[in-house]
This record gives structure tokens, sequence and C-alpha cells, in this order.
């Protein structure tokens, strides 16, 4: 099962190093990390996800909380949470296929990014596991290229950050 921790910080140099030392020193891992600047261009959002089979995620919300930066630290529940991952994907395409992807991409919700005589390429903004799925559906047509974003997380409702 994974964690998603929010966390918002000062937009200044150094501020990513400092909150990912946290996890290294501790040999823990991040399994997706995304940074962001927010509304205010003078504060970033840093969504971290990683296994919550861990009892360091306790303490490294703590020391984060610590950092002269870091202006607030949340772990999202995963059912208080809206996340989204962004996947741009070229795959193979010619005439014959191109309808076949098409249909594929209208059922997910892909749009059609770029395309060209041999390929097209397709991006899709969707939870990790469609995103995950959508993929598996373009492996028959030659996935020339992949690009993956990390999940980015709001809390639902009315609460913030």
């Amino acid at each position: 099962m994974k964690q998603t921790i929010s966390v918002l910080v000062e937009n200044q140099a150094g501020v990513l190093n400092r909150i990912t030392s946290l996890f290294s020193r501790r040999a823990f891992n991040i399994d997706s990390l995304a940074v962001g600047v927010t509304d205010d261009p003078t504060l970033s959002r840093i969504t971290i996800i990683v296994d919550n089979g861990n009892s360091v995620v306790e303490q490294v919300e703590k020391q984060l909380n610590k950092l002269v930066e870091v202006i607030k630290v949340r772990t999202l529940d995963e059912n208080s949470l809206i996340g989204r991952e962004l996947m741009i994907i070229k795959v193979s395409a010619n005439k014959s296929s191109r309808e076949h992807i098409m249909t594929i991409c209208s059922i997910c919700g892909a749009k059609v990014a770029d395309i060209s005589p041999t390929s097209m390429t397709l991006e899709l903004s969707d939870t990790p596991d469609r995103v995950s799925t959508f993929e598996d559906m373009m492996r028959p047509f030659n996935i020339l290229e992949v690009a993956r974003t990390g999940v980015i997380a709001l809390q639902k409702g009315g609460g913030k950050i």
C-alpha cells in the first residue's frame, strides 16, 4: 500500500535536496516525486509517494516539519485525495492501426498530441492504475517512447494543506 505525503514549501533553491536527503539518510525509497509551483509563486507543492509499510514515514514527517522552508506537511489518506499522473506515449502507427489506437484513446480518455506517417504520440492524465492499463493496451502497437510524471494530489473537499 502506498502513502501520499503533500509538502508545502518555500520556493527556494536547495529545498528539494534537503527534503529528499531526509529519505535517503534513512535508506527509504521514494516511489514517486512531483514538484511544482502553486498559485503563489513563492510556494511549491511537493507530492511524495512512499510505501507505507515502513514506520519511518511518521519520523520523516516530524523531520520535515522541523525544516525552516517547510510550511506544512500532510499525509493524505487514499480515500481523501484526488491524485493524477500524466503519461505521454509514442507508438508505431500506420493507416491500418490508427483507427484501433483512436478507439482505445476514446475509451480511455487519451488525447492525440502528435501524429506522423509512422507514429502517434498520445497523452493521458488519470489515476496511476488507469495510466498503467492504457500503457498495457498500447503495447501491441510497439511503444517507441514513454514519459510518466509522478502523481500529483490534492485533498478532497474543502480542506487544504
